[in-house]
């Protein structure tokens, strides 16, 4: 497989692993479709880890991959540098988004613990085990309904998609290198002489 169709293969994945993270990242604002007060609303999800980092930051890689790719192989050196430097934009936002839900995960949500004040109940780390590991605790959160399960689907869907866009930008890194240093590959046209 030339660079220019490696290149193009990888910016057409990055397209619905970004839609997916802006999309997550938009349902933590709203647990069980319910509509929160600001102030009830974990506080990790306002770095817009999946809007930002793996949404818009790979997105814009993404469209220079295609670019770069043209329709198969392509013998553009400047377009494969270029590619280079927002792969590295692109690894960036999926790094970002990686540590940020990781994060999401360990503290755990904001919630409600039945007294109407809404506070952080598991990252005071004074539970023997982590609450992801121990459903007993879920109980503690009473508002809103589901908070945890809705947090621990989402940041994981947040930390997966960040982590397989840090990788992958990190392979056309490589391969708009080898592309720009060995130039891409260039079909051979056969040309039909009339008359022979």
């Amino acid at each position: 497989m030339c660079t220019g169709k490696c290149s193009r293969c990888i910016g057409i994945t990055l397209f619905p692993l970004a839609a997916c993270a802006i999309v997550s990242n938009i349902l933590l604002y709203f647990p069980n479709g319910q509509v929160l007060q600001l102030s009830e609303i974990t506080d990790l999800v306002w770095f817009f880890q999946g809007i930002l980092g793996a949404g818009i930051l790979v997105i814009l890689p993404a469209f220079m991959m295609l670019g770069a790719g043209g329709a198969g192989c392509c013998a553009n050196r400047c377009g494969m540098l270029l590619s280079v430097l927002l792969a590295l934009l692109g690894f960036a936002g999926g790094v970002y988004c990686a540590v940020l839900s990781s994060m999401g995960l360990i503290g755990g949500p904001l919630c409600d613990t039945g007294d109407g004040e809404y506070l952080y109940p598991f990252r005071n780390n004074t539970l023997e085990y982590n609450y992801l590991f121990n459903q007993t605790t879920w109980n503690i959160c009473k508002e809103p309904e589901n908070i945890i399960l809705w947090n621990i689907v989402l940041f994981s869907i947040l930390l997966a998609i960040g982590v397989i866009e840090a990788i992958l930008c990190l392979i056309q890194v490589t391969n708009g290198l080898i592309g720009f240093v060995c130039g891409t590959c260039m079909r051979r046209r056969k040309t039909n002489i009339s008359g022979m």
